[in-house]
């Protein structure tokens, strides 16, 4: 029970703790995060930081300068690979695991099999990635047992689109990369195929997903994105297929890359479809059209989607740019009745980091924006790896230059996530989150309760700031938690205003008598909340102030 906390981590950089990596290394250089490393003791260790599902990310096979031709997989060419490792989403193979990530490699896919295991044992569903829209341009599985045949090997190429290709392409026009690296042959793909992107030229630039080939839906974007979808795409039964062969692996959920460029029509189907297998099976939509969320949540079935474009973004905006909260309110007024459908979170693996100096600059003043994201509704919360650890994102990687964020391109390590493994970091910002996630994850009313935004009323409240802080109020039955976050964390004493129709909105007669707990330090008191007068408070830790009051 409680709110779900998915616990977002890259595989590749989790358990590597090699101090001396160099940029645009390989492998062999900087080494690799593997299953392995997921022990039942650190999986145990994030469930009780407070998660309930573990988004492994980077796992299916993909797009990588690797080689691993010994195993039968060799390198991806060098024009089509972004980094050295390569991108997660330039899938290889849907139906396996990156060799990188195994300990041994011809058994990869059982110390895949071993980690959803432990998972489970731990407490935890497993999610994975499923990338519909595009794959690797050098796509080649080496799955034996599928019945539906490989992408593309019945393809007419003559033409454009046909309902029956898996590709789109460019008759009579060669592939011609961003760059082609010299001294090796050049990478050669006749006719073209469109890249990922939906980018309809044979010269894709080097910001398009150059990597990447579209996959068809049935949906022929020449001629007035006519749909084909009876009888069914072949695509859409190899989709159906591959989610299939997952759900068999033990897979809980998948983290769906992109929805909103492949069809509705999709998705209603195949969600329908998986959930006759399991009905529990978690789908989480990537998606950044606030307009098209009632297409993928009421049609199409998605569990959540995205909290991008809205919460984070207003999030984002307060810590970049000091924009006042009063766009908070504004925020959660425009998403309606889709906000408990809504993930949200304030860092992912396309973010900057909080503690970035592109952002905060520190992971302590990111904290208001944290509990926001995180109790503001009953929607449920992502939480990256290394955020905990107060991870700043500041290396540069290779590929991923120093842009605040930490690279899915690359052979690397983390500082923050390697000392923890080592026990040599007692952070005290895990501390924190640990005690934040237990919040939302115990108490009713942070998770299941009522919300009162007190932004409103307290625009002339003594000592307050309604630019730089935000306050509100959360309920269940007799209990209310406030709520109150200061941006600026400067050191003050404030009071809050209790309008009366707080109480009447939460049931809870005005002028009552509380027991009354601060949830982040433990000190205990009693009071009366009246809106008859003014609520005191100071400036908290870290800028947070979280006061539990339980009718007498």
């Amino acid at each position: 029970m409680g709110k779900p906390v998915i616990y977002q981590v890259i595989v590749r950089l989790f358990g590597n703790t090699n101090e001396f990596c160099i940029p645009n290394s390989s492998l062999e250089i900087n080494g690799c995060g593997k299953f392995n490393d997921f022990t039942s003791a650190r999986l145990h260790s994030i469930k009780e930081l407070g998660c309930s599902h573990i988004w492994f990310t980077g796992v299916i096979e993909h797009s990588t300068l690797s080689d691993f031709s010994n195993f039968g997989i060799a390198a991806n060419h060098p024009s089509v690979v972004k980094g050295i490792a390569g991108s997660p989403y330039s899938i290889t193979d849907y139906y396996n695991v990156s060799p990188a990530l195994a300990v041994n490699v011809e058994k990869r896919l059982s110390e895949f099999e071993s980690l959803i295991k432990r998972t489970h044992e731990a407490g935890m569903k497993a999610i994975i990635d499923f990338v519909p829209n595009h794959i690797s341009r050098q796509y080649k599985s080496h799955y034996p047992d599928s019945k539906i045949g490989h992408f593309g090997e019945s393809d007419n190429t003559s033409v454009h689109f046909s309902p029956s290709n898996n590709f789109y392409y460019l008759p009579g026009e060669r592939f011609k990369p961003p760059f082609q690296k010299t001294g090796i042959d050049s990478y050669d793909e006749y006719p073209a195929k469109v890249t990922g992107n939906d980018c309809f030229r044979s010269d894709p630039s080097i910001s398009d997903w150059y990597e990447t080939v579209k996959l068809n839906y049935g949906v022929d974007y020449i001629n007035g994105m006519a749909e084909h979808f009876h009888p069914i795409p072949d695509t859409w039964l190899k989709m159906r297929d591959i989610l299939t062969y997952w759900i068999s692996k033990g897979v809980d959920g998948f983290r769906c890359d992109m929805v909103g460029m492949v069809p509705v029509a999709f998705w209603r189907w195949v969600i329908k479809e998986i959930k006759k297998i399991n009905k529990e099976t978690v789908f989480i939509g990537e998606i950044y059209e606030p307009h098209r969320y009632s297409e993928y949540l009421d049609i199409a079935g998605f569990n959540f989607l995205y909290n991008k474009v809205g919460l984070y973004d207003t999030l984002y905006e307060i810590l970049k740019f000091s924009t006042s909260t009063l766009t908070i309110t504004e925020c959660w007024q425009k998403t309606g009745t889709y906000e408990e459908r809504l993930l949200n979170f304030v860092e992912n693996h396309d973010e900057v980091r909080l503690a970035s100096e592109m952002l905060s600059g520190s992971p302590f003043k990111a904290l208001p924006a944290a509990v926001v994201s995180l109790m503001l509704s009953n929607a449920p919360f992502m939480l990256y790896f290394g955020q905990e650890l107060g991870e700043r994102g500041m290396d540069q990687e290779g590929f991923s230059g120093l842009d605040g964020r930490t690279s899915i391109f690359d052979y690397w390590s983390l500082k923050s996530v390697r000392e923890w493994l080592k026990g040599t970091n007692e952070s005290q910002i895990r501390s924190v989150y640990k005690r934040l996630l237990a919040i939302a994850v115990t108490e009713r009313a942070v998770y299941m309760g009522k919300r009162f935004d007190l932004q409103y009323a307290n625009h002339f409240s003594g000592g307050y700031n309604v630019h730089k802080q935000y306050s509100f109020a959360r309920s269940y039955e007799d209990t209310i938690i406030i709520i109150s976050v200061d941006f600026s964390q400067q050191e003050r004493c404030f009071t809050l205003s209790i309008p009366s129709e707080m109480f009447s909105y939460f049931g809870i007669q005005d002028n009552s008598k509380f027991n009354a707990i601060d949830l982040i330090t433990g000190f205990e008191f009693k009071t009366t909340l009246s809106s008859q007068s003014l609520f005191e408070l100071s400036s908290g830790n870290f800028g947070i102030n979280i006061i539990k009051l339980s009718l007498q």
